[in-house]
C-alpha cells in the first residue's frame, strides 16, 4: 500500500493529486476516458471562466444551501487564489466587464497542458482508460489490460456529476457507493436549458442572443443574456436562474418573466409608450420609442397577450415582465452540471466518507450546485484542494 490514489481526471481530481504530491506522497491518478480533463476542455471552448471577481458576500451566496460547509474551502481557495494558481501555470488572466475571470488564451488547453506537465514533474503517475468499478481488496478498475486492483493509503474520488456522460461524468459511481452504505442524493440537472414550444414566427431567430435582459422567477432574478434555441432557451442568464425555475417547475411548466428593458425603470417605460401611436404598427412604435428590435421584438410578439395589448400601462408592464412559458427541463445529460450526489452528512469536515475511512470525495460528485461564470469551477478546485490536503494527512497516519 505504497500509493495514494485519485480517481477522476477533471479539475477536482487534478487539484487533489497536486495536494497529495506536494505533501510528498506517491500519487496514481486514474481516469476512465482516454485523456484527462475532457469536460474542462469542452467548457473552455467558448472562453474558460476560472472564477468571478466580486465581493465576498455575493460570491459565497451563490453556493446556496451548501455554503455552510463550502465557505471554509472557498476561503482557502478564493478567486484571488485561483488567479494566482493560473498565473503559476503560465496562464495570464484578465477580468471581463461582468467580473468573470478568463485566461488570456480564452481556452482550457494551454492551462491543462501546463498543469499535467507540472503534475508529471511532481511524480504523479497517470493511468487512462481505467474505469473504476468498486472496492474489493483495494480499488478495482476495468482496463484494456484486464481487471486491476490498487491498494492505497488514501483515495480521493473526483468522478463528476451525471451530465455529459460522453465526457466521463455519467453518475454510475452512485450505485457503487450505495452498495458501500453511502446513499447519494438524487441527481437533478443544473445550469441547463428549458424547452419552449416556439411558433414558426421564432425560427429566423434561433441561435440569436437576447440582451441585455433581467430574468425573474419568484424572489430570484438575474441580469445578463440568453439564447433562443430551436428547442427553447439556454445561456448564462437562464443558467443563473435555472435552480429556482427547476424547483418551481410543475407538470404544466412554469412562466419565466423577462424584463426586456432592464436599464429603464417602469415609470420611464410607461411614459415613453404613452405617446400616441397613430397609424404605426406596434412593432414600429416599439422600435422608435424604446428600441425593441430583432430577437427582443420577436420574443415580445411571440406572446399572445402582447400581440393584443392596446393599453399603454399594460404594454409597459409586458415590456418589463414578459411571460415566457417554459414547458420542461432539457434532459439531464445536456445540463452543464448537476445537483445531487454525495451529501455532506455522509462525510466529515475533510470530505472523508464516514462509511469508508480513507476515501474522500471532491468536485461535482458532491451535493452542491452553483451557476456558471466561474463559480462552478472555483467550487470544484476548492473542494479538490480540501480533499487532497485531508487525504494527505490521513495517508501520513496510515503510513
Amino acid at each position: 500500500m505504497a500509493k495514494t490514489l485519485v480517481i477522476g481526471g477533471g479539475p477536482a481530481g487534478l487539484m487533489a493529486a497536486e495536494m497529495l504530491a506536494d505533501a510528498g506522497h506517491a500519487v496514481l491518478l486514474a481516469e476512465a476516458k482516454p485523456t484527462m480533463g475532457r469536460k474542462l476542455l469542452m467548457a473552455g471552448k467558448s472562453g474558460l471562466n476560472l472564477t468571478k471577481n466580486e465581493a465576498y458576500g455575493p460570491f459565497m451566496a451563490v453556493y446556496g444551501k451548501a455554503r455552510s460547509w463550502m465557505v471554509p474551502m472557498l476561503e482557502e481557495f478564493n478567486p484571488s487564489e485561483v488567479q494566482d494558481w493560473a498565473e503559476g501555470l503560465g496562464q495570464k488572466v484578465f477580468t471581463g466587464s461582468s467580473g468573470r475571470v478568463f485566461p488570456e488564451a480564452m481556452k482550457a488547453s494551454p492551462l491543462l497542458r501546463a498543469w499535467l506537465l507540472r503534475l508529471a514533474g511532481k511524480g504523479v503517475q497517470f493511468k487512462t482508460g481505467w474505469r473504476w468499478v468498486g472496492f474489493d481488496d483495494g480499488a478495482v478498475f476495468e482496463t484494456h489490460e484486464g481487471r486491476q486492483a490498487v491498494q492505497a493509503k488514501a483515495t480521493v474520488l473526483a468522478l463528476g456529476g451525471a451530465s455529459w456522460a460522453r465526457l466521463g461524468a455519467d453518475g454510475a459511481w452512485a450505485g457503487i457507493l450505495a452498495g458501500h452504505g453511502v446513499e447519494p442524493a438524487p441527481f437533478k440537472p443544473a445550469n441547463m436549458g428549458f424547452i419552449v414550444e416556439w411558433s414558426k414566427h421564432m425560427e429566423p431567430h434561433f441561435g440569436a442572443p437576447v440582451k441585455p435582459v433581467r430574468l425573474k422567477f419568484g424572489k430570484a432574478e438575474t441580469r445578463g443574456e440568453f439564447v433562443i434555441s430551436r428547442k427553447g432557451v439556454e445561456g448564462g442568464a437562464v443558467y443563473n436562474l435555472s435552480a429556482a425555475l427547476r424547483d418551481g417547475m410543475s407538470e404544466d411548466g412554469v412562466d419565466m418573466l423577462v424584463d426586456l428593458l432592464p436599464d429603464l425603470p417602469m415609470p420611464l417605460v410607461a411614459d415613453k409608450v404613452r405617446s400616441t401611436r397613430g397609424k404605426q404598427s406596434l412593432g414600429n412604435f416599439l422600435r422608435k420609442t424604446v428600441g425593441i428590435t430583432g430577437a427582443k421584438a420577436a420574443l415580445f410578439f411571440e406572446n399572445e397577450q402582447a400581440r393584443l395589448v392596446d393599453n399603454p400601462f399594460d404594454l409597459a408592464g409586458l415590456l418589463k415582465a414578459l411571460p415566457v412559458h417554459l414547458k420542461a427541463l432539457r434532459p439531464i445529460d445536456e445540463a452543464i452540471s448537476t445537483a445531487g450526489g454525495v451529501p455532506y452528512s455522509a462525510m466529515n469536515e475533510g470530505l472523508m466518507l464516514n462509511a469508508l475511512p480513507g476515501v474522500f470525495c471532491a468536485g461535482e460528485m458532491l451535493d452542491w450546485e452553483a451557476p456558471t461564470g466561474g463559480y462552478l469551477l472555483n467550487g470544484c478546485l476548492a473542494t479538490g484542494r480540501a480533499a487532497g490536503i485531508a487525504a494527505a494527512t490521513f495517508a501520513e497516519g496510515a503510513g
